[in-house]
C-alpha cells in the first residue's frame, strides 16, 4: 500500500475532506443563488420563467463546456492551484453581478462564473481518487458530495430568505461574501498533493484519452445517468418553486425557500449510500436510489403540501444517493487521466442541468406541473435502463476475469 495515501481516520483525513467540503459549499452556493431568485427576475425584467432559468443555465452550460478542459489543465498543473483560483474568482464574479444593470451583462457575468467554477468539481474529484486511499474514497467522496448538498442548500434558502427583506442583488451579495470567507479557509487547510504527477498539456493527447474516455461502455452509461439525473433534479427545483408561488399554494418566498431543507437529507443520503456501496454493489445501490428518485416525484403530484414536500425530499435523497454512488465509480473506471474523466461525467452532470433545466419551463409552461413530472419520470428511465447495462457488463467482466 502506498503510505502517502491519507488513510480513514486520520488526522489528515479530517482536514481534506473539511477543505473539500468547503470547496463544494462555495461551489454550489454561487451557482445555485439564482435559483430561487427566478420569480424576482421575471417580475423585474418582464421574462418568462425560461428566460429567466437562463441565469442559472448560462452558468451551468459554461461550466459544462470549460470541465474537460479544467480536469486536462490540472492533470498538467496540479489540482490545487486551480481549486484555490476558482474558489476565490467566483465569490468576486458574484460580486459583479450585485452591480451589473443589465439583464444581458447579469447572463454574461453569468458564463463568465461557469467557466470559473470548472475549476473545482472535476478537480476535487481528481484530488481524491489521487490522494486517498481505497478504503477511504467512498466516505470522503460521500462527504464532499455532502458539501455540494449543503452548499446548494444554503444558497438557496438563504437567497429566497433574503428577498423577502432585501433585493435580490443584496441577497446574491451575502452568498458572495460567505462564500469569500470559505475560500480564504480553504486556502489555508487543502494538504499538499503528494501522489500527483504532472502530464504536459497537449491538444492531441487531451483528444485521444477524450476519444479512449469515451470507447469505454461503462463510462458512456455513466455519463448518461449524470445528464438525466442531474436534468431532472435541476427541473424539479426550477419550477416547483413557481406552482408553490401560484394561487395553488400562495406560500411567500422565504416559506417556499423551505424547501431546500431537504438538501440536508440528500448530504446524510451521499455519505450513507457511498458507505453502502462496498457492502451492497454500486450497481444495486444505484438502481435503489433510481426507485427512490421516481417515487418522490410522483409524490408531488399531490394537492396536499405536506404529501408533496416530503416528496421533495424523498427525491432527493435518491438523487444524491445516484450522484455519490456514480461520480466514485467514474474514478474506479476510469485507469488513467481521471481528472478528465470526472470532468466528462460532471460535463453531462451539467448539461443536463443546462437543457432540461430549460427545456423544463417550455413543458410548464404548456404543461404545467404534471407536464414537468412526465419529463422528469423519462429521464430517470433512461437512467435506470443504463443503471441495467452496467450491472450486466460487471457481471460480463467479473466472469471474464474468472475464467482467465
Amino acid at each position: 500500500m502506498n503510505n502517502t495515501l491519507i488513510s480513514k481516520g486520520s488526522r489528515e483525513y479530517y482536514i481534506a475532506n473539511l477543505a473539500l467540503f468547503l470547496a463544494g459549499f462555495v461551489t454550489f452556493a454561487t451557482l445555485y443563488d439564482f435559483q430561487p431568485l427566478f420569480p424576482n427576475l421575471v417580475s423585474e425584467y418582464g421574462i418568462s420563467p425560461a428566460i429567466a432559468s437562463l441565469s442559472l443555465s448560462c452558468a451551468t452550460f459554461s461550466l459544462a463546456f470549460t470541465l474537460p478542459l479544467s480536469g486536462s489543465l490540472s492533470d498538467a498543473i496540479g489540482r490545487e492551484i486551480l481549486m484555490s483560483v476558482a474558489i476565490i474568482c467566483a465569490p468576486i464574479l458574484a460580486l459583479g453581478i450585485v452591480i451589473s444593470d443589465s439583464l444581458s451583462l447579469l447572463f454574461a457575468l453569468r458564463l463568465a462564473q461557469g467557466v470559473i467554477l470548472a475549476g473545482i468539481p472535476a478537480v476535487a474529484m481528481a484530488y481524491l481518487n489521487d490522494e486517498f486511499e481505497p478504503k477511504a474514497l467512498g466516505s470522503a467522496m460521500g462527504l464532499y458530495i455532502a458539501g455540494n448538498a449543503l452548499g446548494g442548500m444554503t444558497g438557496r434558502l438563504l437567497t429566497a430568505w433574503l428577498a423577502d427583506y432585501l433585493s435580490w442583488r443584496s441577497a446574491v451579495a451575502v452568498i458572495a461574501l460567505i462564500s469569500l470567507v470559505c475560500g480564504i479557509i480553504f486556502l489555508v487547510l487543502i494538504p499538499g498533493s503528494r501522489n500527483f504527477r504532472s502530464q504536459p498539456f497537449k491538444l492531441m493527447s487531451l483528444s485521444r484519452s477524450l476519444v479512449g474516455h469515451l470507447k469505454n461502455p461503462g463510462l458512456l452509461h455513466l455519463y448518461l445517468i449524470a445528464f438525466a439525473c442531474m436534468g431532472g433534479f435541476v427541473t424539479m427545483y426550477n419550477y416547483i418553486t413557481f406552482r408553490l408561488l401560484g394561487v395553488e399554494f400562495n406560500l411567500t418566498h422565504t416559506q417556499v425557500g423551505l424547501i431546500f431543507f431537504a438538501y440536508a437529507f440528500g448530504a446524510v443520503s451521499s455519505t450513507v449510500m457511498g458507505n453502502l456501496v462496498n457492502q451492497y454493489g454500486r450497481s444495486r445501490i444505484l438502481f435503489v436510489s433510481l426507485a427512490v428518485m421516481a417515487g418522490g416525484l410522483l409524490l408531488t403530484c399531490s394537492g396536499a403540501l405536506v404529501v408533496l414536500i416530503f416528496g421533495i425530499v424523498i427525491f432527493t435523497i435518491g438523487f444524491f444517493g445516484v450522484h455519490s454512488v456514480s461520480s466514485s465509480w467514474v474514478g474506479h473506471l476510469a485507469r488513467q487521466a481521471r481528472a478528465q474523466a470526472s470532468s466528462l461525467y460532471l460535463f453531462s452532470y451539467y448539461l443536463g442541468s443546462s437543457i432540461s433545466g430549460t427545456l423544463g419551463g417550455y413543458v410548464f409552461a404548456h404543461w404545467h406541473w404534471h407536464g414537468v413530472v412526465v419529463l422528469i419520470l423519462g429521464l430517470i428511465g433512461v437512467a435506470s435502463l443504463s443503471c441495467l447495462h452496467l450491472g450486466q457488463e460487471r457481471s460480463v467482466q467479473s466472469r471474464k476475469f474468472a475464467s482467465v
